[in-house]
């Protein structure tokens, strides 16, 4: 390791949050599966189109402050 350079606790941190928010959002998945599987398929689609990448959104913030500290490129 570089001297100065200390391990930051960020990146396990990151890890354990992103991880636990989807299992969060995977028990939600299911929990509103036999509702929306009672949908006609039309409007099925959407839904799950939607929740399948929504999960996504909030780990670019998340992986930024995991490598930078910051949760927004400056400008």
């Amino acid at each position: 390791m570089a001297r100065g350079m200390t391990p930051s606790l960020r990146r396990p941190f990151g890890i354990l949050g992103l991880l636990l928010f989807l299992f969060v959002y995977a028990l939600g998945a299911v929990w509103i599966a036999e509702p929306v599987a009672a949908l006609h398929p039309l409007i099925q689609l959407p839904v799950w189109l939607l929740l399948g990448l929504a999960w996504v959104i909030p780990f670019r913030p998340v992986l930024l402050w995991m490598e930078t500290g910051r949760w927004r490129l400056s400008r």
